[in-house]
């Protein structure tokens, strides 16, 4: 058995999941270089929500924040999350740019792109997976780990082998809700490492309380790399505290081989950090709580406050029950998508639609009409028919990749971002956000900020 690897993701998703993303690189600089040393198989430092949250609400050119690691971290790799043809924006984009944004990823210090599909829908990963592996960057694809009696084990080995025949460099269990329990994780683990060739990695959080276990599972599993976050960011809606998984396996056979008193060093800058982040209202010391209500209702912990706070609006608070037994029957119509970003904010809205309205379906949402007509790609079991023609009406299914009904785009798209262009990839950085970026751009004309610029910390939520 070959040690444990670490996925760093204190730089990116642990920050993400605790403070909405709100970590500005002027807080990070003091401690790459150190984090450079400890010997981390990579950090996760990119993409996700980060990009959307250095423009809008951190004044920061997230390719500048991205260069600026690469030069202070040159012996670790440098890790990625990409929503596949959706990029790090909310909708489908042209190959043309799915291309040109992981040329530019890979050219301004990417090592490793983690690329998933909210419906699973391998058609959606094929461009960035073939984009990867041409710049000689590694293609990472991400399974949408999910609950169901249609998510069997054979379901996620199927998607596993597909996966590796797209020409995957390896795959990764994202369990973004996690839902994972550890006797579970192991077995999974196990039947897809018999399934496949390529390494296995284990992403969950610690919203249940589980994490660490699932991590201790899948390791005497076989699993290759797990992510994990400095304790200091780490439990709650984050991940499994480095140093805990560290001194759990040292000594043997599966032993990481990194410094626990090195780590100790990190701990202390990041604890500072942490105080911070608390006095300024931005950390919530309840997130760091555990909450298994994902267990019992199978509904992710965003989407469950998302549908509070719905039927709140609407004075319907009281029906929260309702709702929740509404929500798997609206799955199974619609295909069982798994509930993570953007299907478990469509599944949920029309569920509440559904109970408030008394009727179900009188009310259909823009966007599960769009999930249901194809538009985000093909579901894990085909739609009725029947369903179909009572959401969509006389319109046609799209039964093609998305994709390929998009004309290519980088064009369009430079010459409208022109007037701001000061840098090649400020063309990936409109096209992606076309409302957010000019103002962006017009600050950064009129004052280049420094990277040691605390920024404000704005404390609205960002879409994770």
């Amino acid at each position: 058995m070959a040690k444990l690897k670490i996925t760093e993701t204190v730089l990116r998703d642990a920050h993400q999941s605790l403070i909405a993303t709100r970590m500005p690189i002027g807080d990070m600089l003091p401690i790459l270089s150190q984090m450079d040393k400890i010997g981390f198989h990579s950090a996760e430092v990119w993409g996700g929500a980060t990009f959307d949250s250095c423009i809008r609400f951190l004044n920061e050119d997230p390719w500048d924040r991205l260069r600026t690691i690469r030069k202070e971290m040159p012996n670790t790799k440098l890790q990625m999350l990409f929503r596949g043809q959706n990029m790090l924006g909310y909708r489908h984009y042209a190959d043309d740019l799915v291309e040109y944004f992981v040329q530019k990823s890979i050219a301004n210090g990417i090592d490793i792109i983690r690329i998933f599909d909210a419906l699973n829908d391998i058609r959606n990963l094929e461009t960035a997976i073939k984009a990867a592996k041409k710049e000689n960057g590694h293609a990472q694809v991400a399974i949408s780990y999910t609950t169901g009696e249609v998510f069997t084990h054979d379901y996620y080995v199927d998607y596993a082998k597909r996966i590796e025949s797209a020409g995957a460099d390896s795959i990764c269990i994202k369990d973004m809700a996690a839902l994972l329990t550890p006797y579970e994780t192991g077995a999974l683990v196990k039947d897809l490492k018999a399934a496949v060739n390529i390494p296995i990695q284990l992403h969950t959080h610690a919203t249940s309380g589980l994490a660490s276990m699932c991590i201790v599972k899948a390791v005497e599993a076989g699993v290759d790399i797990v992510d994990t976050a400095m304790s200091p960011l780490a439990l709650g809606t984050s991940h499994a505290p480095t140093e805990s998984i560290v001194a759990t396996f040292q000594g043997t056979e599966y032993d990481t081989g990194i410094d626990l008193v090195a780590l100790s060093e990190l701990r202390n800058y990041f604890m500072g950090l942490r105080k911070k982040y608390i006095d300024a209202g931005l950390l919530d010391p309840s997130m760091l709580a555990t909450d298994t209500n994902a267990l019992l209702y199978q509904v992710p912990g965003g989407m469950l406050s998302n549908l509070l706070s719905q039927l709140k609006q609407a004075g319907k608070e009281d029906q929260l029950d309702a709702v929740l037994q509404e929500v798997p029957r609206v799955r199974k119509d619609s295909g069982y998508p798994p509930l993570v970003t953007p299907t478990s904010q469509i599944v949920g809205t029309q569920a509440v639609f559904n109970v408030i309205m008394g009727e179900r379906y009188k009310t259909v949402t823009k966007e599960f009409k769009g999930m249901v007509k194809g538009e985000y790609g093909k579901t894990p079991v085909e739609i009725s028919e029947e369903f179909k023609k009572q959401i969509l009406g006389d319109e046609e299914a799209i039964t093609c990749r998305p994709a390929d009904l998009l004309q290519p785009e980088f064009e369009k798209m430079k010459q409208e971002c022109s007037e701001w262009c000061q840098q090649e990839e400020d063309v990936l950085t409109y096209a992606m956000f076309p409302k957010v970026a000019p103002k962006f751009f017009e600050q950064r004309r009129n004052e280049r900020f420094g990277i040691d610029k605390h920024a404000d910390l704005d404390k609205k939520v960002m879409p994770l």
